[in-house]
């Protein structure tokens, strides 16, 4: 087995052990394991690139192409979100098709590897929290604001007025606001083990140096690699805006836990049913 193998089979364990548990804390603590060792793993991933260029073959970074759905599937936009964030706590940079139903990855293919794995097992958890907050019926007490047109008098007239909340305005606000949350609990784990491993490293590592000298090269793949034209700007609730779903989906990104280990090495880019 590969040290790759072995890293994922670790992760698979810390996988499968948070979807076994039903207590909040223990699935909040196996969610920190596994991203920590995931990034842990990246750093001395970072480390060896360093030491190994007269090996037989220095890793470089590759684009990996990640189907996310069909054209005119709903809620693709909020899937793009989460993948990206998970992206940027492991070192991936990525461009996104106009459809949505792309993105393209770029980084080392262990880490690539990491955030499909997370992104498999989280995308179920934020599309099935997703339908039971609506199924709930608790989106119906809320209210969102709307610009109404009028005419009078020949006269077109603009006003806002408060309106029920439709179910697929509550559906994309909560799955925008799961994606953000889990997003901002991955980057504090980053931050935080990288920081641990630059404070405890020795002159022969040179952590923080590999760090920045991995990220140089990254940037140069990605600048020589991408034909993208913009900069994604993230989903937009164009139906509406519902503060309660944000609510709802935040507190769901908060106790999400991570999925089974079945992810790791099953086929990429499925995606669950029940969206819309």
């Amino acid at each position: 087995m590969s040290s790759q193998d072995k890293l994922l089979t670790r992760i698979g364990g810390l996988l499968r052990q948070a979807e076994s548990t039903d207590n909040e804390h223990e699935a909040e603590a196996f969610l920190a394991a596994a991203q920590k060792l995931a990034t842990r793993s990246s750093v001395d991933l970072t480390v060896a690139r360093a030491h190994i260029a007269s090996r037989e073959r220095r890793p470089t970074p590759i684009q990996r192409v990640i189907p996310i759905g069909e054209p005119g599937k709903k809620g693709l936009r909020t899937y793009v979100q989460l993948f990206v964030a998970i992206a940027a706590a492991n070192d991936v940079r990525c461009d996104v098709a106009r459809s949505s139903t792309t993105v393209y990855a770029y980084g080392f293919d262990s880490d690539i590897d990491t955030c499909e794995a997370l992104y498999g097992s989280l995308l179920v958890q934020m599309v099935r929290a997703s339908d039971q907050y609506i199924k709930s019926g608790a989106y119906k007490s809320a209210t969102t604001e709307k610009v109404v047109a009028e005419t009078r008098w020949g006269r077109t007239i603009q006003r806002r007025v408060q309106a029920p909340v439709a179910a697929v305005t509550a559906r994309l606000n909560f799955q925008m606001a799961f994606a953000a949350r889990i997003g901002r609990r991955l980057a504090e784990v980053k931050t935080e083990v990288e920081a641990e491993a630059v404070r405890t490293e020795t002159i022969s590592t040179g952590t923080a140096l590999a760090l920045r000298n991995k990220e140089l090269e990254l940037t140069d793949f990605y600048s020589s690699t991408s034909e993208a034209r913009g900069t994604w700007r993230g989903p937009q609730a164009s139906a509406g805006y519902s503060a309660a779903a944000r609510r709802a989906g935040d507190r769901a990104g908060r106790s999400a836990r991570l999925g089974t280990a079945p992810e790791l090495g099953g086929p990429r880019g499925q995606l669950p049913r029940g969206e819309g």
